[in-house]
């Protein structure tokens, strides 16, 4: 039986990008893929913007809870992605490490913000298809 690959995204205060990424590894993923974010100090909350911008495209984030890594301390995914904020996870263990390199979207215009969103969105995509992951229909 194989089992459901692990990813998280992980970036400072989980409240946006790696909120963005999980949903929209959800959102594409479905059960074939069993997502997760985190942050290195997390807010505590999800930015009211990112809430928006995947409203957007039909998902819910307030579903979702800002979190630490300590959640996953000694945890093992096929892929921990970083978001380019300098965050390591060096407890989370990872067969492969990504750092994707995204702007913080949290000061920006609705504009910029939509701008980073879709980047996630487009690179979630390119890892799940890497990962051998039949995306859902849109």
């Amino acid at each position: 039986m194989n089992q459901v690959p692990r990813v998280i995204f992980v970036c400072i205060e989980n409240s946006n990008r790696s909120q963005m990424a999980q949903a929209f590894a959800q959102m594409m993923g479905g059960e074939q893929v069993d997502s997760h974010s985190s942050g290195s100090r997390p807010s505590g909350r999800i930015n009211p913007k990112a809430i928006e911008a995947m409203a957007e495209l039909g998902y819910d984030l307030t579903t979702h809870h800002s979190k630490g890594l300590d959640s996953y301390n000694g945890t093992h995914f096929e892929v921990a992605v970083t978001m380019g904020c300098g965050d390591e996870c060096p407890l989370v263990h990872a067969k492969r490490r990504l750092d994707w390199q995204i702007p913080d979207p949290r000061n920006m215009n609705p504009k910029e913000f939509r701008q980073v969103r879709d980047l996630i969105g487009k690179k979630v995509r390119e890892l799940l298809l890497e990962m051998y992951i039949v995306l859902k229909p849109a």
